[in-house]
């Protein structure tokens, strides 16, 4: 049975679309299995002059397309409350202070709070210092989130991260990533730990190279305006991609935890081997979708607020290297895109030549399946390992064992609930790689690619095949 967490919810962006389409099912989610129940509450702010009634509506609506339980819906939206806020006034604070501590008494709440940041992170820095000046932090425990982007840049996130810190300690700050939310990148770890020949293997004398893709059949939809800013590169490589990495390519954490955990993952990030702009341009291909063969489907510089001589990239492939002993001169292979042929999410792990003395084939590929088949899968050589008569991998033993994995922001929200900051973000770790990052994105904003360069419903540019075809190796996945 689960147990029951206390705590006030304050988000900041509570009328917003993160805060409908993710947060509020995967509160729901812990209602309905116990690990919210009696003593929680949640204030919703925004500038929308909603009342209690509106929102809760609001709420609801949010659930339909997950649950047909009208009371147990109902029982729930009484938790949230709404406040209209001006993230620049003081005045509001007072009054959100006043509400929390209320809300505190009325549901027995143990003065927890968690503030959650769904909102622009230009105000992230804003409502910190509001939090600290207006004296809403309590004597219970006190938890900011942060969703992405953190930051533009290595400068720009270190400015936000001293604001924060002003008021959050290190400690206190749930930097998100969802993609350390889904449910085969938090398993890989345990397998790793589980799976002592698996651990072996995992070096520079069994590992030919290895391949993250994070590939999206959509365009940018109605995400023109945000994209423009960002481009692929910000969006996806800089966060998603190397916690990835990190997962992957860490030591042997000492213990299961937190701690041990972070600093192992901490020295893959120090091993980051510096980009001259040299190896930019020899190492790292980005592309910008066309339309499609037929011309039903609009070519990036054809969307919605985007700039029709937009130099923005929407794919990204590229070399990563880790100087460090057990990685030498193993390439990690990344890749992501948008309007490619399918929404794919994996991890391709290629073997060389002396896996032989680990029973495996030579060249046999290890695949974790993260998205988005329903449930996970670990694939031998693209066949289910259940069923590859291989004996690299262990775990898990039941064949439906990811049967009844949770959703990433439900498995995260209980992770801040417990206070455990396992599968997010540190600063040491963020700072690590965007200074790498920024030498990559410096290099580009000097130079005028050739956009755009790859079609709709492809897989991206050919300079994302030969960047590997150089080196002998090939994408395991192509469509």
């Amino acid at each position: 049975m689960a147990t029951e967490k206390s705590a006030v919810f304050i988000i900041f962006g509570g009328s917003g679309d993160l805060a409908h389409r993710k947060l509020y099912p995967a509160m729901y989610s812990l209602y309905k299995t116990g690990v919210l129940k009696d003593h929680f509450a949640v204030i919703g702010t925004a500038r929308r002059p909603w009342s209690d009634d509106y929102y809760r509506s609001t709420v609801i609506d949010s659930l339909k397309d997950f649950d047909n339980d009208e009371k147990a819906m109902e029982d729930f939206s009484k938790h949230f409350f709404y406040q209209s806020h001006d993230v620049n006034d003081s005045d509001h604070y007072i009054a959100l202070k006043k509400l929390a501590s209320k809300l505190d008494d009325q549901f027995d709440t143990g003065h927890n709070r968690v503030y959650y940041m769904a909102i622009a992170p230009r105000f992230f820095g804003t409502v910190a210092e509001h939090i600290n000046s207006e004296g809403l932090k309590t004597d219970g425990y006190n938890r900011l989130v942060i969703e992405k982007p953190f930051g533009r840049s290595y400068d720009s996130a270190l400015e936000l991260n001293n604001s924060l810190t002003k008021t959050f300690s290190e400690s206190e700050i749930y930097r998100m990533d969802h993609y350390l939310g889904k449910y085969m990148v938090q398993q890989l770890t345990q397998i790793r730990l589980k799976n002592k020949q698996f651990e072996k293997s995992l070096n520079k004398k069994y590992i030919s190279n290895i391949q993250v893709t994070l590939s999206e059949s959509l365009g940018v939809e109605d995400r023109g305006g945000y994209y423009e800013t960002a481009g692929v590169l910000r969006d996806m490589v800089q966060n998603h991609i190397m916690q990835i990495i990190g997962a992957v390519a860490m030591d042997e954490p000492a213990k299961l935890d937190s701690e041990s955990i972070h600093e192992v993952k901490r020295d893959v990030f120090d091993s980051l081997q510096d980009l001259t702009p040299e190896e930019v341009d020899q190492n790292f291909v980005r592309g910008q979708y066309d339309e499609d063969i037929t011309g039903s489907k609009k070519a990036y510089r054809d969307e919605d607020n985007v700039d029709p001589k937009s130099n923005i990239e929407t794919f990204v492939a590229g070399k990563i290297l880790l100087d460090s002993e057990r990685w030498e001169n193993v390439p990690f292979y990344v890749r992501s895109g948008k309007r490619m042929p399918a929404k794919s999410s994996r991890i391709d792990i290629v073997y060389n030549d002396s896996a032989t003395e680990l029973g495996l084939n030579p060249n046999t590929t290890v695949t974790f399946l993260i998205e988005p088949e329903n449930g996970s899968s670990i694939l031998v050589n693209g066949i289910d390992y259940q069923e590859s008569n291989q004996s690299l991998i262990k775990f898990p033993e039941k064949p439906n064992y990811f049967d009844h994995e949770r959703e990433a922001y439900e498995s995260l929200m209980i992770d801040i609930l417990d206070g455990n900051k396992i599968h997010f973000t540190l600063w040491d770790e963020l700072q690590n790689a965007w200074k790498y990052v920024d030498v990559i994105r410096n290099q580009w904003d000097n130079e005028t690619p050739d956009f755009p360069n790859y079609m709709s419903n492809t897989m991206g540019p050919d300079a994302a095949s030969e960047l590997l075809e150089r080196d002998g190796n090939s994408w395991t996945w192509d469509d």
